[in-house]
């Protein structure tokens, strides 16, 4: 057994079964030891950022991290805007980087690079192994920290002689991650009596508060209380639909978020933060909460959110068979005549699969998705979390290698879309059973949105140069065909209804080019 045996072996021992990778020489001796374990799913990502995003999704679906296999620096580096974004949502990641041998660092070679500090901005915890022998034990490290509450980023740095050279007499370490924290008594018992004095009161929610069993229980405080129920602008998971109580999200554009937030004279923070704009825009203010609003951190970090929400729902003494006040299932007619974002909301609200997986990278245009599903089958929602595009195709392919038996529906911007085209290829491959519609507006709408939002005005010949992606306009049905997934183009209503039924009908990876027109078009 070498090291890189051991690492496998150490992954496999804690349920690590899953890696994407995106390999090079220096991680040689781990892809052989890989190809020696068929319990290990090794999952190719063409671009190291499907690898990162893929990992995200199906962390957010399992709970549990996968494994990433990435090339020296630079691979690192090409996969760290889906890293911070699966930081934001706290998905355990345990990272496996490859790097030089021991000995070869000194002589500098062109793929040198500092490892550690490209790792630390998007990662938790970041090591580097020393030797073969402290490969178990390392690995068992690293698998405890991305599992710490409520979910984080292991780095592991892997020299290449330390993966091939033999270990012998070492043990196979089991990881000993630490459970959530109790919330603390003191806090919950100040929201409560906050709830009983009164008042405007906005119950902020994120993370695994935004799960059907404690969003039941947020739906019975808010009835008994008064309290409106809210999420962060962006989530990594919610469960909703037909049967589960309806949250809304603070609003991305700052004047709505200020309008919303107005008459409020209280927050209570259960897994959130305090909702603040995502940029800075001339004359308008950065938090979006009025001056004199009292902000009340129920939880921390490692608590369980869960159990939080219980503990609020004693405090205040809430009889068990009190109404939640669960979204009823809604019967919409299939929409007809243009094709927009709201057509196909509507369409998906009608059509959408039982315990399906919607994944969401729309930007723009599928803002409106909330608003128009809230009585759709239940269903999961996971959105791009930390602002950085290109997580919508690695997101839903990572979701669908968790969740194999469920139907996962992307939710895709054109633009974003193109940061990580590579993932369709991945999809193909995989079989994974994703339905990819994509919003092709032929623009970056909310750059165009956010030229005006900082008064720079409206998009003349060179900023449209910089905005625009009609020309050429991008042919998504050749482009998935090109990586093995079929696809068709809808330009009505009527006609996404239809390919929407038939691919959601069927399995295996399926893209619709969603032509919008007008002025719907994001």
């Amino acid at each position: 057994m070498n090291g890189a045996d051991l690492l496998c072996e150490t992954l496999l021992a804690n349920d690590v079964d899953v890696c994407f990778a995106n390999p090079g020489t220096s991680e040689m001796h781990f892809v052989a030891a890989l190809d020696r374990r068929p319990r290990m799913r090794c999952v190719l990502g063409l671009f190291e950022g499907v690898v990162t995003g893929a990992a995200d999704g199906y962390a957010r679906m399992t709970g549990r991290p996968a494994a990433t296999l990435l090339h020296l620096g630079p691979g690192l580096a090409n996969g760290l805007a889906n890293l911070h974004n699966a930081r934001r949502a706290a998905s355990p990641v345990v990272n496996i980087v490859g790097d030089h041998a021991s000995h070869h660092l000194a002589l500098d070679a062109p793929l040198t690079s500092d490892i550690e500090s490209l790792a630390r901005p998007m990662s938790h915890w970041v090591h580097r192994i020393g030797s073969a022998g402290a490969i178990g034990e390392d690995t068992a490290r690293a698998i405890e920290a991305a599992r710490a509450e409520p979910g984080r980023i292991a780095t592991l740095i892997l020299p290449a002689d330390a993966a091939w050279n033999a270990v012998a007499g070492v043990a196979v370490p089991k990881a000993r991650p630490r459970p959530p924290a109790s919330p603390d008594p003191a806090r919950v018992a100040r929201a409560a009596q906050a709830l009983r004095s009164g008042g405007e009161t906005v119950i902020l929610l994120s993370g695994k508060a935004l799960r059907a069993g404690p969003l039941a229980t947020a739906g019975r405080i808010a009835r008994a209380t008064g309290a409106r129920l809210m999420a962060q602008q962006s989530n990594a998971r919610i469960e909703r639909g037909a049967g589960r109580v309806a949250v809304e999200r603070v609003p991305y554009r700052v004047d709505q978020a200020l309008a919303a937030f107005a008459p409020v004279g209280r927050v209570i923070l259960v897994g959130a933060r305090a909702p603040v704009a995502f940029f800075a825009y001339p004359g308008k203010p950065g938090g979006m909460l009025p001056p004199a609003c009292e902000v009340i951190a129920m939880t921390t970090e490692d608590d369980d959110l869960a159990l939080a929400v219980e503990m609020l729902a004693g405090a205040l003494d809430l009889p068990r068979d009190l109404d939640a006040g669960a979204a009823r299932r809604g019967e919409a007619a299939l929409p007809r005549g243009a094709l927009t974002p709201e057509a196909i909301a509507r369409a998906l609200a009608r059509l959408m699969p039982e315990n399906a997986i919607v994944c969401d990278e729309s930007v723009t245009s599928g803002r409106d998705f909330f608003r128009h599903t809230e009585g759709a089958a239940p269903h999961d929602f996971l959105q791009l979390s930390g602002g950085a595009i290109g997580v919508g195709l690695p997101l839903a392919l990572g979701a669908a290698i968790a969740c194999p038996d469920r139907k996962v529906v992307l939710l895709q911007a054109d633009g974003s879309g193109m940061y990580t085209l590579q993932a369709l290829w991945t999809q193909a491959r995989e079989a994974a059973d994703v339905v990819t519609i994509v919003f092709a507006n032929r623009r970056y709408a909310i750059l165009h949105a956010e030229l005006r939002a900082v008064g720079a005005g409206a998009a003349g010949r060179n900023a449209g140069r910089m905005l625009d992606l009609d020309d050429p306009e991008l042919d998504w049905v050749r482009l998935a065909g090109g990586m093995g997934v079929e696809a068709a183009r809808a330009e009505t209503a009527e006609a996404f209804a239809d390919l929407l039924a038939a691919a959601l009908a069927r399995r295996g990876p399926f893209l619709i080019e969603a032509v919008l027109q007008g002025g719907d078009r994001g």
